[in-house]
């Protein structure tokens, strides 16, 4: 028995030797393989030798598994050889799931697997992947929350919103039910982000309705509760913007706001959450507040406040090319692109279409950089360059970029937004699309049917009515569409709008012989356009204001209207040829496939200017 026991002993002996041994040349190659990755810069080729020698040795699972996890990640993330990186990923999801009590290589593998799949357009790999991984991790609540906000997200990019909303509302059920309140507001309000790119408004109420008590009554982590809140707000926000509600929006996005800058003020807190569930960001601070930045602009631009568009505009320009100096996140191109977006349409409104027009080149190049980036902006970036062809009196390049964009866009408001533009065109046009006109004009009938809910875009409909009609000559009924315009525009503060219908109603006064009502709506258009600054409606009233006083037989004040209109007119007329002269003036002839590359220089302007002067 001594004997037994003695050589016992002697084999436990042996064996912890030969685990000390084993886990001494492990820790070794592990500790030479961090070293190589995190020098300046990364030894990436030798970082991936000390991994691989660790498998000669024959490791147990656990470490087989683990290295083929970090070789993986290491390919995946620092070289382009995704067929390695895959291999390795392959075998760490295999191995890890005989191994017991394994979860967080299991599930790493899984997840980055399934990113790697998505890479190479294999969805159909990836979600039977990310579905096993989600039913066998049901008892690791950090991992099964994760697994199925990556699932919900591939759904989405696919644009299968359906499936993408039914995955966030198990994740909230789950998120309940181990007691995580953050992680449940988390996954509704991913839910009511999507319930309102699906425009499924009476779904979208109840639910914000209870977001907003769940974040109220969440007590936690101070950050991780006004990032919610922050969420909250900015669904609460764009919900209202996309209704074109530009002033009902005001109270929200002062909350928001202040809420912004509340986060600023705090100190990231170390201290882990107590339960795993809860350990989720939604965004860094700093994406935060660019996108309070952005959310700002859309609604000055919508609003009418040009100037504050543009300062908030620098502002979140500024921050994002400070993120991406450290950050390759594609949601700041996305951030990037949308902010360039909406200050190209400020700039042809204030007159400043040469600026417009390379920041719309702008536009194209990080399109070139990013396939899904250029897939989800195409419709805009055409919307935009026929925006600029109106601008330079190119009505037939205009029509071709609106026509391409329609093809493009299955978005209700942009579509709206996109055939309003397109009917403004025609109108210019006279007879010559006369059917067409007819057909568009239904179409966007804002009396009844109007295909969207937003309060902008129909009384934007109705200035486009309005606009018809003086065309035609039927003045009384131009009148009713216009005055039912500004009482739309006003109710909102659509400053644009409102600016727009004045000028018009005050042209029609004006060819009516009605000086004195004509003069009580160009004044006041004159003003709103100053303070826009609306450099087309300025212009416009300069005219009838000339025109105007010259009837009156207001002599002095003839003059000076006829002065600003001369000033004005040099302004556009110095733009516009400063414009037609680039290079990328060329775009507007661009109707199909991705952005082109490069650009001739033109000899000059070939575009008519009877429409500015």
């Amino acid at each position: 028995m001594a004997a037994q026991a003695a050589a016992a002993a002697q084999a436990a002996a042996a064996q912890a030797a030969q685990a000390e041994a084993a886990e001494s040349w492990y820790l070794a190659l592990l500790g030479f393989a961090e070293h190589f990755r995190t020098s300046s810069p990364p030894k990436i080729r030798l970082c991936v030798h000390c991994l691989q020698a660790v498998f000669p040795f024959k490791p147990p699972q656990r470490i087989e598994a683990r290295t083929h996890l970090q070789l993986g990640s290491v390919l995946y993330h620092h070289t382009k050889n995704s067929e390695q990186a895959r291999s390795h990923l392959e075998k760490a999801w295999l191995i890890s799931q005989q191994v017991p009590q394994f979860e967080d290589v299991k599930f790493e593998a899984a997840s980055l697997l399934s990113e790697l799949y998505c890479q190479e357009n294999s969805v159909d790999a990836a979600k039977p992947l990310l579905r096993k991984a989600i039913q066998i991790s049901q008892q690791t609540p950090y991992w099964h929350c994760r697994l199925l906000f990556q699932l919900a997200q591939l759904h989405t990019l696919e644009k299968d919103l359906v499936s993408a909303c039914d995955l966030l509302g198990v994740g909230a059920e789950y998120a309940r039910v181990v007691g995580s309140e953050y992680t449940r507001a988390l996954f509704l309000l991913s839910k009511g982000m999507l319930l309102l790119m699906e425009r499924k408004l009476q779904e979208v109420h109840p639910l914000l309705t209870l977001c907003g008590q769940i974040v109220e009554n969440w007590q936690g982590n101070p950050i991780q509760k006004e990032s919610l809140r922050v969420f909250f707000l900015v669904l609460q926000v764009t919900h209202y913007l996309d209704a074109g509600q530009v002033k009902s929006v005001k109270p929200c996005l002062k909350q928001l706001q202040q809420c912004i800058q509340t986060i600023s003020t705090l100190h990231d807190d170390e201290i882990l959450p107590s339960n795993p569930a809860d350990l989720f960001h939604w965004l860094p601070k700093e994406h935060m507040c660019v996108l309070v930045y952005l959310v700002t602009v859309m609604h000055s631009m919508q609003a009418g406040y040009l100037e504050k568009a543009q300062k908030y505009t620098d502002k979140a320009l500024m921050q994002l090319e400070k993120l991406k100096m450290l950050d390759c996140s594609p949601i700041l191109s996305s951030f990037q692109v949308i902010l360039l977006e909406h200050i190209i349409m400020c700039r042809l409104v204030t007159g400043h279409k040469a600026t417009a027009l390379q920041e719309i080149s702008q536009v194209c190049q990080l399109c070139q950089q990013s396939p899904r980036l250029f897939s989800n902006h195409a419709a805009q970036l055409h919307t935009l360059l026929g925006l600029y062809c109106v601008s330079v009196n190119c009505m037939d390049n205009a029509e071709a970029q609106f026509t391409t964009a329609l093809r493009l866009t299955n978005h209700q408001e942009l579509w709206a937004f996109i055939v309003t533009n397109l009917a403004s065109v025609y109108i210019r046009e006279g007879n010559r699309h006369q059917e067409v006109l007819y057909s568009l004009l239904e179409r966007i009938n804002p009396d009844h049917s109007f295909p969207v809910s937003s309060h902008c875009l129909r009384a934007a409909a109705f200035y486009v009515r309005g606009l018809f009609s003086f065309f035609q000559g039927r003045y009384n009924e131009a009148k009713r569409f216009l005055r039912e315009t500004l009482k739309m525009s006003n109710a909102e503060d659509l400053n644009r709008l409102t600016a727009c219908s004045l000028v018009l109603l005050g042209h029609i006064f004006y060819v009516l012989g009605n000086h004195r009502e004509s003069n009580n709506m160009v004044v006041p258009a004159m003003q709103l356009a100053s303070k826009i600054p609306d450099m087309s409606v300025q212009l416009w009233s300069s005219a009838l204001l000339r025109d105007l006083n010259k009837a009156c037989g207001n002599a002095m004040d003839a003059h000076e209207a006829a002065q600003m209109h001369q000033n004005f007119s040099q302004q556009l007329l110095q733009d516009h040829i400063e414009a037609c002269s680039l290079p990328e003036h060329n775009l507007i002839t661009w109707t199909d496939g991705p952005p082109p590359v490069q650009f001739q220089a033109q000899n000059g302007p070939n575009t008519s200017l009877a429409s500015l002067l």
